[in-house]
């Protein structure tokens, strides 16, 4: 049996652990032979592939990024996509494809396994967004970044007495702002759930200021404030629809500058976030959804996601994985509220 694996979307740490657990268990178990296509969706459309070894695997575990590259294309966006994407696993020989992605990637991923292609899917996103598993491998290396910068900024925040606004990833769903805020004790924290009034955050600054208490505000890049719109890096769209945000930590920390009198800076954590070495926790979960995607293959049972229910992996149609995202729900932000201030 000759089965592929391809990693699309943003990269995030944890990628390699699931392409290693996927080409160990499937060798040594199974005695296939595993297919590396490169930069997502793009290797099924174009062939580019290459053969996944011991050797190639053995040593990546702790790596971030992935060694099969990533991309975001759609195959649903090319002309002829689903045709080419069928001819190139006919002609490689490939009876299963295992895709690694967020919503989109696996959003390809179900409508692939409704046009009879044998796919199984594993969760990956640092914004923890997929609504079908507790959680998503990369989203704990991500808090964890977050949060170490947040501890550092307390202390250049407090010498300076100015405010701190740190703009962290979650484009509609605040997952890392609400988890790095509360472990690194922000005093504001502001998600896309949620829109936010200026005048309450700056009453909220103006409270720590008047403790002589340097603020941190965590700011998700989705967040809006009330009547307002989100902050676009460009106008530009990728293959999925999506448009860069951005901006919205400058702005913040613009308004509350010039309502405060106090000096004001952002700090744009970025694409730090995505990258560096996983943490235990996420190379953990990442090699139990490889290994147990490699056994929905071998049961033939495909168009599913491995998905972390408690701490058992179970298997979800992919349908259901992608149906909507996982948001912060009100209760959860509500329990942060109590700090801010």
């Amino acid at each position: 049996m000759r089965v592929g694996v391809l990693t699309g979307g943003g990269d995030c740490p944890g990628l390699n652990a699931v392409i290693r657990a996927v080409t160990l268990k499937g060798i040594q178990v199974h005695d296939w032979e595993i297919v590396g296509f490169r930069n997502g969706w793009r290797g099924p459309l174009t062939g580019e592939s290459r053969p996944l070894g011991r050797g190639d695997v053995e040593a990546i575990l702790t790596r971030g990024g992935t060694i099969l590259g990533s991309s975001r294309t759609n195959p649903y966006k090319e002309e002829g996509g689903v045709e080419r994407i069928k001819s190139v696993l006919s002609e490689q020989g490939i009876d299963a494809l295992v895709a690694i992605g967020g919503e989109d990637t696996l959003g390809v991923a179900n409508k692939l396994a409704d046009e009879g292609i044998n796919v199984v899917g594993v969760p990956k996103t640092i914004d923890n967004d997929l609504g079908a598993t507790d959680y998503t491998f990369g989203f704990d290396t991500a808090v964890h970044i977050a949060t170490e910068a947040i501890d550092r900024l307390h202390t250049t925040a407090e010498s300076h007495h100015r405010a701190l606004v740190v703009e962290v990833m979650g484009r509609h769903a605040g997952w890392i702002a609400l988890h790095s805020g509360l472990a690194g004790g922000a005093s504001v924290i502001l998600v896309p759930e949620t829109p936010f009034s200026v005048d309450q955050v700056v009453e909220w600054v103006e409270r720590r200021f008047e403790r002589e208490y340097a603020p941190i505000i965590v700011v998700a890049e989705g967040a809006l404030p009330e009547g307002g719109a989100e902050r676009l890096q460009s106008g530009e769209k990728d293959a999925f629809g999506h448009v860069r945000l951005g901006g919205i930590g400058n702005w913040l920390a613009d308004e509350i500058a010039e309502r405060t009198g106090k000096e004001s800076r952002a700090v744009v954590l970025g694409h730090t976030q995505r990258g560096g070495t996983p943490t235990a926790y996420d190379r953990v979960l990442a090699t139990r959804f490889g290994l147990h995607a490699v056994d929905a293959v071998a049961a033939g049972d495909f168009g599913v996601m491995v998905a972390l229910r408690g701490t058992d992996i179970v298997r979800v149609k992919l349908e259901e994985a992608t149906a909507e995202l996982k948001t912060v729900p009100p209760e959860r932000y509500a329990e942060a509220e109590v700090f801010f201030g």
